[in-house]
């Protein structure tokens, strides 16, 4: 298997029972996560040597989560601890027609004052095959988004397959900043997990036409992405329908050489944990892309990771390459015996 590095901020996550809200409850659920380690996590699960590159505070909650990620065998030797706080995320999940809330507590958190210098950048990526890092990381401060790029570059230095996830989050930052930090880093990239609203909000192309179906209109983008930054080699993204918080239906897409190609549509009912979502989505599609498979199959495995993530509680997804496949080849619902 691969070797592989991510790199970003883990969070303690408080999150309300189903039905209940934030400012009303007494009970809370305690959960580990963020994005880049919920890659790692999956990662690890697929079979590859994870290192989870963060900073963390040297107290309970940073030695919770060095155990966390141990558990499913990701590599901390790269965790920096100093710092006073780990970073907090109060989730209050959403039932019905009530979408799901999260309210942040994470300013002043360990990981925001990671420095370059407390890194070796040279040693953490030698002999690795991928690294990967989301835009989540560029909001958190202006020495963050030098470190990024800084890492990038050093990877691609490396020979190292480098991915980036826009991840936009609009409690973080505005569109104009985000647009303003990560265009520097998309001429480093060779996987970029991106779709529609990023394409137009974040890059500044324009709308595709309403006459086109949705597929049509993922596949202009994604080819005005690569006449800007040819150096992508893959672009991926999900179609997700609404239906309430507890009901969505998903698609995954991906792109490389002007070919689109999808995943069976997904309907997942009934929703118990939305949050992880994507990266167990973006971890099948690095997976099927390093293993080298058809990407027709790359696809379908990655969208079903994601569908299986929502299936059960916390930020990461607990399944392996092979109980995902089972799902695929099985009829829904079915006891497995």
């Amino acid at each position: 298997m691969k070797k592989i590095v991510t790199l970003g901020e883990i969070m303690l996550r408080l999150s309300t029972k189903s039905g209940e809200r934030l400012f009303q409850t007494d009970n809370l659920l305690m959960h580990y996560g963020g994005a880049e380690a919920n890659v790692a996590v999956s990662l690890s699960q697929f079979g590859h040597d994870v290192k989870f590159v963060s900073k963390i505070p040297n107290n309970p909650l940073g030695a919770a989560v060095e155990r966390h990620l141990k558990s499913y065998s990701v590599d901390t030797n790269s965790l920096i601890k100093g710092g006073e706080r780990l970073g907090t995320y109060y989730l209050e999940s959403g039932v019905g027609g009530r979408s799901a809330q999260v309210t942040y507590d994470r300013k002043y958190s360990s990981f925001s004052q990671l420095s370059k210098e407390e890194l070796n950048l040279d040693e953490i990526f030698c002999d690795a095959d991928l690294f990967h890092v989301t835009g989540i990381t560029l909001a958190l401060s202006p020495a963050l988004r030098e470190l990024v790029l800084l890492a990038v570059r050093t990877a691609k230095e490396a020979g190292v397959i480098t991915s980036l996830d826009f991840n936009y989050r609009a409690s973080l930052w505005s569109q104009q900043a985000c647009s303003e930090a990560i265009k520097p880093l998309l001429g480093y990239i060779d996987i970029c997990f991106c779709g529609e609203l990023d394409a137009v909000h974040l890059l500044g192309i324009e709308p595709a036409s309403e006459s086109l179906l949705k597929d049509e209109k993922l596949k202009y983008y994604y080819e005005k992405i690569n006449e800007l930054y040819p150096n992508i080699r893959y672009m991926a993204s999900t179609f997700r329908t609404v239906l309430s918080a507890s009901t969505n239906k998903l698609q995954g897409n991906i792109y490389t050489k002007g070919e689109l190609f999808q995943s069976k549509e997904l309907l997942i009912d009934h929703i118990v944990d939305r949050v992880g979502g994507g990266d167990a989505f973006a971890a099948g599609a690095m997976h099927g892309i390093l293993e080298r498979w058809p990407l027709s199959r790359t696809i379908s495995f990655a969208s079903m990771a994601s569908a299986l993530k929502h299936t059960i509680h916390g930020d990461c997804n607990a399944f392996t390459e092979e109980e995902i496949m089972k799902v695929l080849d099985q009829e829904a619902g079915k006891i497995v015996r």
